[in-house]
């Protein structure tokens, strides 16, 4: 199977900053799919290149895409328009579930524009930027990201 991290990142893409969101998820998906193959990616602020590289990301297999970055309210924000640009069904409960996990502990979780949903059989979620934000909002919905990925891949089983 397939996996892949995208950070979107100017600060990080620049090497101003080193990106330590990207490494702890993917450390998170290793962790649940030992076997997986995990591809990372870095890219700065740029709609395009996001969009782009979502599309060859899902033309490619990947079964999960995990972005981290650029769901904020910052005027470079963008990655949850590029993620709809490419997006052929919402799953909009992802979101949702991140948003409210993380406000029990964060009230700003609530800022968050992240969105989730399906290219084909291949689900796009964005998790926030942050180290923090972006390890507790995938653990938040692993077993959900599990069963997504089996309903896309066409299993009919349900929990």
């Amino acid at each position: 199977m397939l996996l892949a991290v995208l950070t979107i990142s100017d600060r990080c893409s620049q090497g101003l900053m080193a990106d330590t969101a990207g490494p702890a998820v993917v450390a998170v998906l290793r962790e649940r799919w030992p076997q997986a193959e995990v591809q990372t990616g870095l890219l700065p602020d740029e709609e395009d290149a996001i969009v782009a590289e979502l599309n060859r990301l899902s033309s490619e297999g990947a079964a999960l895409v995990l972005t981290v970055g650029g769901t904020g309210l910052g005027p470079r924000d963008r990655t949850p328009e590029a993620t709809r640009r490419v997006l052929d069904r919402e799953a909009p409960g992802l979101a949702e579930a991140m948003r409210a996990q993380g406000a029990a502990v964060n009230p700003y979780a609530w800022l968050s524009r992240a969105v989730a949903g399906l290219k084909g059989s291949t689900l796009i979620v964005n998790l926030p930027g942050s180290k923090r934000g972006a390890e507790e909002s995938l653990t938040s919905i692993l077993a959900l990201i599990k069963h997504a990925i089996e309903v896309a891949a066409g299993s009919q089983t349900h929990p």
